[in-house]
């Protein structure tokens, strides 16, 4: 294999796991290569941290190396390398994943995600763009623009990706002012059937909110029975001690 090719494997086997987490098979499958050669391909990227194995499975997922290069392209650098630590304290306190979110335009852009190391764990959203009115982070997100932005927005179309996806604008517009007020938004089942998910907002230093924390898990198990409250309170925590490192660094 030439040097150039190698380069243009690599390239292409980072462009399939920018659609999300895949094992050795799935990858050779999408790239059209010998799953021996996509295997050798993964072991180099992976030792300079290009890809990363994700959860307790053999999936591979784009790594932190790639994932700080990526954000040192675009607007909101500091956020991957500010929130990491504190979603991995997340992670621990809460027992479930955790990860970071932005709005771009009318999507919803994960950033980054932290997983559990449990059997039973949501999968990973890293690199995925999402309706925001279906899932919690969108709706910290949507709640906070200014009033013309949020209805530009509740004048589209609004898909349901459940039966539980909110998509009348006038329920949505009432929600999204619960929203604000309380500082926190919970979603069960209205991405994905069988996950819920808890948010709140992440501030720059001129304390407007320029993205989301958010946690999220199995809904047998999560929320805890009764506990959904102090654990929005511990992902509001979360965001403000992001908040406040971004204020101390230069904008983001």
């Amino acid at each position: 294999m030439t040097g150039v090719q190698s380069v243009e494997r690599s390239f292409a086997v980072l462009r399939c796991l920018a659609g999300g987490p895949a094992g050795v098979s799935e990858i050779a499958d999408r790239v059209g290569l010998p799953k021996s050669t996509v295997s050798r391909l993964l072991s180099t990227l992976s030792t300079l941290g290009a890809v990363e194995q994700s959860g307790a499975g053999n999936d591979y997922r784009i790594g932190h190396g790639m994932v700080d290069l990526a954000a040192a392209a675009i607007p909101g650098r500091n956020l991957i390398s500010v929130a990491r630590p504190h979603l991995v304290e997340l992670v621990e306190t809460l027992g479930e994943a955790a990860g970071l979110a932005v709005l771009d335009v009318t999507d919803v852009v994960y950033l980054d995600q932290v997983n559990v190391d449990n059997p039973v764990q949501v999968r990973d959203w890293t690199g995925e763009r999402l309706h925001p009115h279906v899932v919690s982070s969108g709706l910290v997100l949507l709640a906070h623009l200014s009033e013309p932005e949020r209805e530009r927005y509740l004048e589209r179309p609004l898909d349901a990706a459940t039966p539980k996806t909110t998509t009348d604008p006038d329920v949505l517009r009432r929600r999204l002012a619960g929203v604000a007020a309380r500082g926190t938004a919970w979603t069960i089942d209205e991405f994905v059937t069988g996950i819920s998910s808890v948010a709140a907002p992440v501030t720059g230093a001129g304390g407007q909110v320029v993205a989301a924390v958010h946690a999220h898990g199995p809904s047998y198990r999560f929320p805890p029975p009764g506990a959904a409250d102090e654990v929005a309170v511990q992902v509001a925590a979360a965001a403000h001690r992001i908040s406040a490192r971004l204020a101390t660094r230069p904008s983001v």
